[in-house]
C-alpha cells in the first residue's frame, strides 16, 4: 500500500471517528503529497519513496519548530497542537536511527570513500543522505559527519 493510499484510508477512519485533530494532520500530509505530485518538478507517476520520506521529515520539522516558537511566546495550547500533528506525521516515517547506529554507518561510509578531512564531507554526506532518507534528519547526520571527520 502506497503512502497516499494509507493516508486516504486513515483520513476515512479519522472522519468516521470525528477526530478533528488527527484529520488536520492527515490533510496536511495529503496536501503536501498532492503538491509533490502536481508540482513543476513532479515525477511522472508515483512519487519515489525517498521523496515521500523527506517530505514527511520536512513536515515534522516544521511542526516542531512552530511548537518551539509557540512555547517561547507562552502559547502552550498552540504548541501542543503542533506537537500532536508532528507525532501523527511521524507514525508514517520509518523508525528513526539512534546515534550509535548512525555513527557506525557513517564510519563505514567514511572507510568506503576514504574520506580524511572536512574537505571530503560532501562525498560522505551525499552517500549518507541517500542511505538515511527517512531514518535520520540531515542536520544530525551532518553533525555526526563533522564530529567524525573533524
Amino acid at each position: 500500500m502506497s503512502l497516499a493510499e494509507k493516508i486516504n484510508e486513515d483520513l476515512k477512519q479519522a472522519m468516521k471517528a470525528k477526530d478533528a485533530k488527527k484529520l488536520e494532520a492527515l490533510r496536511a500530509i495529503k496536501a503536501a503529497l498532492l503538491l509533490a505530485k502536481t508540482g513543476k518538478d513532479a515525477p511522472v507517476g508515483d512519487i519515489p519513496e525517498n521523496v515521500e520520506m523527506s517530505m514527511l521529515q520536512k513536515l515534522v520539522k516544521q511542526r516542531k519548530e512552530s511548537a518551539a516558537i509557540y512555547r517561547e511566546k507562552n502559547r502552550p495550547e498552540l504548541a501542543e497542537e503542533e506537537e500532536y500533528q508532528a507525532s501523527i506525521i511521524e507514525t508514517y516515517l520509518p523508525e528513526q536511527m539512534n546515534e550509535e547506529e548512525m555513527e557506525a554507518e557513517i564510519r563505514k561510509i567514511i572507510e568506503e570513500t576514504g574520506a580524511q578531512s572536512m574537505k571530503d564531507m560532501g562525498k560522505v554526506m551525499g552517500i549518507a543522505s541517500k542511505k538515511f532518507a527517512g531514518k535520520a534528519d540531515n542536520k544530525s547526520v551532518a553533525a555526526m559527519v563533522k564530529k567524525l571527520l573533524g
